[in-house]
């Protein structure tokens, strides 16, 4: 066990009991400094608010809101990152209107979440701009024309209706929003985060991040949906007084080092990420671009949200070191939802606590350091300790007691930062909010469903105690795509599925094992079953699958009552001891390389045939899958083509071209890439007569 207490901070003034507290002081202390600026296309400021503009925008939303008669009731949040949806979540705050933030669907992907979160929150208002009312209308016509009167386009209120607001009637135990968990779409989970929580994890962080001394300066590019990025880089700036710039997450996917330019643009202090960020920085950064940057204000690279890799840590630090970027920078943390974001974190400004440990030893739960050249060691990374008077236990999941010293068990945390529970979920919430420890009685802890240990003082991360799966940064349920998998092809059924994850050169890799009956590769072809499975996960869950093993009958291994046993068909499928009909991986490997031969970049001529043999040539590389495999009269999305890969795809076609092509606009309805290239001679031509 260890905690912590909030020495060195302090104490917030005592009428602040509130955001709306929070964010009116600011206004009247602050009233014109920056509070934050949107980085149009990730580079320059377009927009911006002062905390005196914040605050006018949120008490005009505000205002509307309680016209409205939606005080106490559930509104959702549809915004594309930006400073409506920072003043729209405010304006919620400032009504007494508990906000539910839900990223807009694209591409028709997601709706499935997004109706189910509006049917569990019981949701009243939904607030959004007109361009994305428009285009909702278009995926979720029934959503939009069913209920018209409920759709607010705060963008359309002007500032003149802030003088009708009132202040609300609530208090720090009232609940400030919702935070959806990326669970089963079918039951999803909103957490009850209250002002107290926010209020009360705001503060761990700046201390943790020594935030509250001198001048903090963040950039942020995570979206505003999720809790890093609404609590991170939103809320705890207003929180310090301190100015922050976020650009979204597309400018930051198309083109990674617009972060880095940022934090060198800004002399930022704070910004940070899941690990995948550093890899993508790593493996999109040139040397050239390293040489042109100077990341010496860079004091807490915060990463999370994901397993902390320590190859990422030394590898990030080797390469930036050269503009200035310090191993020490890098800010291991460990966090979730369910505590509204920080749980534990390190001293700011100590290298990353690291340990190399016994892989048989950790099998059996146990803690074993060896040294770090002992052969097949494993590394794992330290989050720190707790702040905030926490309590953090490590507890043996089944027997309810404290696991003994050194050893591996679930990881409890008691705290004024642990949310209320689940969003009308009373089984839930007691399951996972209400544990006490046995032999004690102490209590209540939340269970986080993350196995760990503690060792000298330091929390590390092993695993997790269910299936849960985090590919970069984001959460996703196996089941879920095991049910997407099983529709996916009629050769393929429901119930015959497993997804898990494996380990690729430090990253997170989804693999899918799916039964087949007897004869079936004798009437449908491997790659028509593979294709449809690629396309159906990619678009319903916006992931690239990695590989994908089709079985004989009854391969999968199942527990009596007919459950997967997920982790035992993993185990299997590393050890090749899975009886496999036919396989597709996606990475080019040296005993296929022949066959799976890339063809060099077509010389440009822009015209459709160009364009598409670009198109063919970008797939190859980006997909690992043959040019001569690639199939003209197919969408994209059947390749497996994910959201991230969407976006360096925009980006990269906008250079090829000669022009910025909105190209997510057109993919909506998933046209063949023989029709992305037509539609791409025609605007190269529309652009050439307008030139004359």
């Amino acid at each position: 066990m260890f905690h912590n207490n909030l020495s060195g901070v302090s104490p917030l003034p005592t009428h602040i009991h509130t955001l709306v507290d929070l964010l009116t002081s600011r206004a009247e202390s602050n009233s014109h400094k920056l509070a934050c600026a949107f980085l149009e296309k990730g580079e320059l400021p377009t927009h911006e608010f002062t905390y005196d503009q914040l605050d006018l925008r949120a008490r005009a939303i505000a205002a509307r809101l309680q016209a409205l008669g939606l005080s106490g009731e559930r509104a959702i949040l549809l915004y594309p990152s930006g400073l409506d949806y920072i003043a729209a979540f405010f304006g919620c705050l400032y009504a007494g209107v508990i906000a539910v933030p839900v990223y807009p669907p694209q591409m028709g992907k997601q709706i499935d979440r997004v109706l189910a979160i509006v049917k569990d929150s019981g949701a009243k208002a939904f607030l959004t701009n007109q361009e994305i009312m428009k285009a909702i209308g278009l995926f979720m016509p029934e959503l939009v024309a069913g209920n018209p009167e409920a759709w607010i386009a705060t963008d359309q209120i002007e500032n003149k209706e802030s003088t009708q607001w009132h202040t609300p009637a609530i208090t720090g135990q009232s609940l400030a929003f919702l935070q959806y968990t990326s669970g089963s779409t079918g039951n999803p989970k909103g957490v009850c985060v209250t002002h107290q929580n926010l209020l009360h994890n705001e503060r761990m962080i700046s201390e943790a991040f020594r935030h509250q001394e001198g001048e903090m300066i963040g950039v942020g590019w995570l979206p505003l949906y999720h809790d890093m990025g609404l609590i991170g880089n939103i809320i705890q700036p207003i929180f310090v007084g301190q100015p922050i710039y976020i650009m979204s997450p597309l400018s930051f996917l198309q083109k990674p080092v617009r972060w880095l330019q940022a934090i060198d643009r800004f002399k930022a202090t704070s910004s940070g990420g899941p690990n995948f960020s550093y890899e993508l920085l790593m493996a999109k950064t040139t040397p050239e671009e390293i040489a042109a940057l100077d990341l010496s204000s860079w004091n807490v690279a915060f990463t999370g949200a994901e397993p902390v890799r320590a190859d990422t840590i030394r590898r990030f630090s080797k390469m930036f070191a050269p503009a200035g970027f310090r191993e020490e920078v890098f800010y291991p943390c460990y966090g979730m939802a369910e505590t509204t974001l920080l749980i534990s974190g390190g001293d700011e400004g100590k290298l990353p606590a690291m340990l190399h440990l016994d892989p048989t030893a950790l099998g059996n739960n146990e803690i074993k350091p060896v040294e770090a050249q002992t052969p097949h060691a494993i590394s794992v990374v330290g989050c720190g300790h707790t702040w905030g008077g926490q309590t953090v236990q490590i507890v043996h999941p089944e027997t309810m007691e404290i696991c003994k010293d050194r050893q591996v068990g679930e990881i409890w945390v008691k705290g004024e930062s642990v949310a209320a529970g689940y969003w009308n979920n009373p089984e839930a919430t007691e399951k996972t909010f209400h544990a006490f420890i046995k032999t004690t009685g102490e209590g209540p802890f939340l269970r986080t469903g993350d196995l760990g240990f503690i060792y000298d003082n330091e929390l590390y991360i092993t695993g997790r105690l269910k299936d849960l799966m985090i590919i970069r940064g984001k959460n996703h349920y196996p089941q879920d795509i095991e049910h997407t998998t099983g529709q996916s092809h009629e050769a393929l059924k429901p119930g015959g599925c497993a997804a898990f994850s494996i380990e690729v050169s430090g990253e997170e890799r989804l693999v899918i094992a799916a039964e087949i009956e007897p004869n079936t590769l004798k009437t449908h072809s491997s790659e028509s079953i593979f294709g449809a499975i690629k396309s159906e996960i990619a678009i319903r869950h916006e992931l690239q699958v990695y590989a994908i093993t089709l079985l004989k009958r009854r391969s999968i291994p199942k527990t009596s009552s007919g459950k997967i046993r997920r982790k035992a068909c993993k185990e299997a499928y590393l050890l090749k001891e899975l009886s496999i009909e036919a396989e597709w991986i996606s990475d080019l490997t040296e005993e296929n390389t022949e066959a799976t031969e890339i063809s060099p970049t077509p010389t440009p001529v822009l015209d459709a045939s160009g364009i598409q043999a670009w198109i063919i040539t970008w797939m190859s590389k980006k997909l690992r899958v043959p040019a001569a495999k690639i199939d003209p009269q197919e969408s994209m999305q059947a390749y497996g083509l994910d959201s991230m890969g969407t976006a360096e795809f925009e980006e990269e076609i906008s250079q090829f071209v000669g022009f910025k092509w909105p190209v997510m606009d057109f993919l909506i309805n998933e046209p063949t890439i023989e029709e992305i290239s037509k539609r791409g001679e025609m605007l190269l031509a529309e652009r050439k007569s307008k030139s004359y």
